[in-house]
């Protein structure tokens, strides 16, 4: 990873990182004696605010269930899904803290540690468990890990009843006291993941990535000679440096190495910014979501629809109202029914995701086929602010690992942070502890 102040520019280390696109696995890449094992992609999909839980969870357990109102965008890939019943996060609640359960529950989704009630700069959480995904298993794709959302989020100070805004702004944590904001815009996402061309055409990246050659050696070369000349602390910083360099060329290599075919990712052209609606925006970010998945450009992907307590609209399926403040519905049937609305629109979007996922061809499957994606909220009722029973979906068939097409239900208390540890250890990755986690969950490979 790129030490800060020790890096090259933002210009030429997203130039040195996009500079050459890995491709999807393509038959020719298949050995004649067979099948290499499938890559497994990981993504963690957040809905804020909570559900109304009614028209979330089905009635019926294991194959047989229906679909509710709110999932039925899904049922079309009802084999490739896991509804998951009665994980929480008891880390989440208040624990002598008060109120600021909007924070908490952004706070504790990835992490299960309960985080430190402070409006300031001593914030402490713990390390997510998309981060820890990223230090074991990073360093075989060019970046390690991509963290996106729909919602701006320069917010600071106090957010939510004396948390700071860190905690509700991101659900990534480097280490328990480094949040990792979200890329809200699909151009910026682009330029990390293709470099700052406008194109994915194969001919256009072959171009930069000769550039991207001929501007590390040039940074190497000019960095030796001044080597020279240094005194010993400054020679120590300048090592770094070239470690940083190095990792630069280092991403290069390795998608060079993934571009040896002549064959292409699907083309796609360089965003303008930010789409006006929230539904070109979601759809924008799940395109990029996907290529970037097919591309082998990362394995760890989290994404927010907001920030937790956020108070987005949408007009366009009937809904003015700010989503935050409908979350608190008192059990008014009017309020309760504009959020079913956009629980319903929510999941819609996610079903498209979905979509795309199971049309990519990735191997001897598809993407979906070798995925495991996360989608949920750290809120079950919004209007009691509960953190247990929460809404849980695991999709995708983790490249064989998961039997999908089941609504489980698992007793209290069940630490959500349990399916982590279980879906860590799928893709090679064995934690002691995640979290509050007790050990693995139970039945998602087997009855």
């Amino acid at each position: 990873m790129i030490v800060t102040k020790r890096a090259l520019d933002r210009r030429t280390f997203l130039r040195g990182v996009g500079g050459a696109v890995a491709l999807p696995l393509l038959d020719s890449m298949v050995p004649a004696f067979g099948s290499p094992a499938p890559i497994t992609r990981i993504a963690f999909c957040y809905t804020p605010n909570g559900i109304i839980m009614r028209d979330w969870t089905p009635q019926a357990e294991g194959a047989s269930f229906e679909f509710t109102k709110t999932l039925q965008p899904l049922e079309p890939y009802r084999d490739k899904l896991l509804v998951l019943t009665g994980l929480e996060h008891h880390n989440g609640e208040s624990l002598g803290d008060g109120a600021g359960d909007h924070a908490r529950a952004g706070a504790t989704w990835l992490t299960g540690i309960h985080p430190k009630k402070t409006q300031g700069a001593d914030i402490q959480n713990g390390i997510s468990a998309d981060q820890i995904l990223a230090n074991e298993i990073g360093h075989q794709t060019p970046l390690p890990s991509i963290e996106l959302g729909l919602e701006d989020v320069r917010m600071v100070g106090n957010c939510d009843s004396g948390y700071s805004c860190a905690y509700s702004n991101t659900l990534a944590w480097r280490n328990p006291t480094t949040p990792l904001p979200y890329e809200t815009n699909p151009r910026a996402v682009f330029e990390r993941l293709f470099g700052d061309g406008d194109t994915t055409d194969a001919q256009a990246r072959a171009t930069r990535s000769r550039e991207n050659r001929s501007l590390l050696d040039f940074v190497t070369a000019d960095a030796s000679r001044l080597n020279a000349s240094l005194g010993a602390s400054d020679r120590r910083k300048m090592a770094d440096y070239l470690d940083s360099v190095r990792e630069v060329e280092r991403r290069i290599q390795k998608t060079e190495a993934q571009n040896s075919s002549s064959a292409a990712i699907p083309s796609i052209d360089r965003p303008d910014g930010i789409p006006p609606t929230f539904e070109e925006h979601i759809q924008l970010m799940y395109d990029l979501m996907t290529i970037a998945f097919q591309a082998d450009l990362t394995r760890v992907i989290t994404l927010m629809y907001s920030r937790e307590g956020g108070n987005r609209t949408y007009a366009s399926i009937g809904v003015p109202d700010a989503h935050h403040g409908l979350s608190h519905h008192m059990n008014d049937p009017a309020k309760m029914a504009k959020l079913e609305l956009i629980d319903h629109h929510h999941v819609d979007m996610f079903s498209k995701f979905l979509g795309k996922l199971n049309s990519a061809k990735d191997g001897d499957g598809t993407l979906l086929d070798h995925s495991m994606i996360v989608y949920g909220s750290s809120l079950s009722d919004s209007n009691r602010h509960l953190h247990d029973n929460l809404p849980v979906l695991l999709t995708g068939g983790g490249s064989g690992k998961l039997r999908p097409g089941r609504h489980l239900v698992y007793p209290k208390p069940t630490p959500m942070t349990n399916l982590y540890m279980t879906m860590l250890d799928m893709v090679g990755v064995h934690e002691e502890k995640i979290g509050d986690s007790t050990g693995q969950l139970a039945y998602l490979s087997d009855v």
